[in-house]
């Protein structure tokens, strides 16, 4: 019984810190360029999380992955406001992690689930956790009504692009970003898309 893993939608309150502690795992190195100190960092995810907009892996009461979406109502990450970054990080700061950020901000399409990251815990990878967290998302993505379900996948997470095709995501389009590739840690990212329109 203690293997058994259950997919949920959401999260409570007290399990905010393994959900900080999963997604900086997952994108830490991408965040640290807008907010460097792994402590501030922990602090914005915990207070800045919108637990509606996720799908968590449950393992013996412990969180062991998590899928953040975005839709025209919110997103998990929609609580990083300014107010939110100038109480952890200062106003200069803030200012500073506003600018990155906003280099990752990805715009809402009408019909269109955009997934807003998915990070499993590094002791439970290889497991189908990440599968299971996407199939819910593409469950709850035809409950919904979309039409498709998009995200982003860089150049240097080969594995995560595997995975996404393996589940029928299809690559749409590359751009390059080999200018910023200094500041973002990586020179491409390609959007895929898993179409829900010939879907049962």
């Amino acid at each position: 019984m203690g293997d058994e893993i259950t997919i949920q939608q959401g999260f409570p309150d007290a399990l905010r810190s393994s959900a900080a502690e999963l997604y900086d795992a997952a994108f830490g190195a991408k965040l640290a360029i807008a907010i460097p100190d792994p402590a501030s960092r922990m602090a914005v995810l915990k207070v800045g999380f919108n637990p509606a907009f996720s799908f968590v892996a449950i393992r013996d009461g412990e969180m062991v992955g998590i899928a953040g979406f975005k839709t025209s109502r919110g997103a998990l990450t929609s609580g990083i406001s300014f107010r939110v970054l100038k109480g952890e990080l200062g106003f200069w700061g803030a200012i500073r992690a506003v600018l990155v950020l906003a280099l990752f901000e990805r715009d809402h399409v009408a019909g269109q689930l955009l997934m807003d990251g998915i990070g499993v815990s590094p002791t439970m990878r290889g497991s189908g956790i990440g599968t299971k967290l996407l199939h819910s998302l593409i469950a709850y993505s035809k409950t919904e009504g979309y039409r498709s379900i998009r995200l982003d996948v860089i150049d240097t997470n080969p594995a995560a692009r595997r995975l996404y095709e393996r589940v029928g995501f299809v690559p749409v389009k590359t751009e390059q970003f080999a200018y910023l590739r200094w500041l973002l840690g990586f020179g491409a990212a390609t959007e895929m898309q898993y179409s829900l329109n010939t879907q049962a």
